[in-house]
């Protein structure tokens, strides 16, 4: 080979050489730049994700709305201001006794379990009469079961006196009553399961439609103020005369029909 030769060899091989490294470097801007791009776009959707998050969380919820709602609609079968007086029992009973409970509260469950049925004895006897008091504390910022299931007691108490104590009582039940880290109060389907056990709530469209539409949420709101403006600070609590009533030796409430008993006839007699 000549001298001349090599040397045009050489140069085009260079020249080869040069084109692809070129190539390459444009390759590697390029890929530089989808990076870049890919991270701004994933970044701006990542804040933009937050950003909705964050609104979402921030936005006024309906319970939110309902609780500046200022005419109230109240349940039949209550009284006082916005109907939060909601009181079961023979008028000629003397004393009444005081129910604070959330519905969601696993100890309410044990209570209702244990006392319930004792409790609804006594008032239909004339006893005493029944003061209700809902709470909605154990839905924290998130939940909305027991703001739901407040509502829904007050759908039943709008039908009668009597519809509210067994929906109360199918609520806490054994079988129905769920997790307290279950938020299924909160759907109005399992709120009407739970109808289904009582007689005059089965099948009953007006009740199904004051929950599907939510008729006393604004009560249930007020309701909800009455308990914190109570002083009471956990439930189950019970009350008469201004007494807290609790088991004997103990600063809780009774959680047997056998404790229950000795407790109320004690705060009966004054």
């Amino acid at each position: 080979m000549s001298a001349r030769n090599s040397k045009a060899n050489k140069a085009a091989a260079r020249e080869r050489i040069r084109q692809e490294q070129e190539r390459q470097a444009r390759k590697d801007r390029t890929r530089r730049q989808l990076i870049v791009v890919g991270s701004t776009l994933g970044s701006l959707a990542l804040v933009g994700g937050i950003a909705f998050a964050v609104k979402k969380a921030t936005e006024p919820s309906g319970w939110d709305e309902a609780k500046k709602v200022k005419n109230v609609t109240a349940p039949a079968n209550t009284s006082g201001t916005n109907g939060t007086e909601l009181i079961i029992g023979k008028p000629a009973a003397k004393k009444t006794l005081e129910l604070y409970e959330d519905s969601r509260c696993p100890v309410c469950a044990t209570f209702e379990q244990g006392v319930g049925p004792t409790l609804e004895k006594d008032v239909e006897a004339g006893k005493y009469k029944l003061k209700y008091v809902g709470a909605t504390f154990l839905d924290g910022n998130s939940g909305e079961g027991s703001k739901n299931a407040l509502s829904a007691l007050g759908a039943a108490v709008n039908v009668s006196p009597e519809a509210f104590l067994h929906f109360k009582a199918a609520l806490y039940s054994k079988e129905l009553h769920p997790q307290e880290s279950e938020d299924k109060l909160a759907d109005d389907a399992y709120i009407l399961k739970i109808a289904d056990k009582v007689d005059a709530l089965k099948d009953n469209a007006r009740f199904e439609k004051d929950v599907k539409e939510g008729t006393f949420d604004a009560w249930a709101m007020k309701m909800s103020a009455t308990f914190d403006d109570s002083g009471v600070k956990g439930t189950p609590t019970l009350r008469m005369d201004g007494k807290n009533v609790t088991a004997e030796g103990s600063q809780n409430a009774p959680m047997t029909a056998e404790q229950f008993r000795a407790s109320v006839d004690k705060a009966l007699k004054g």
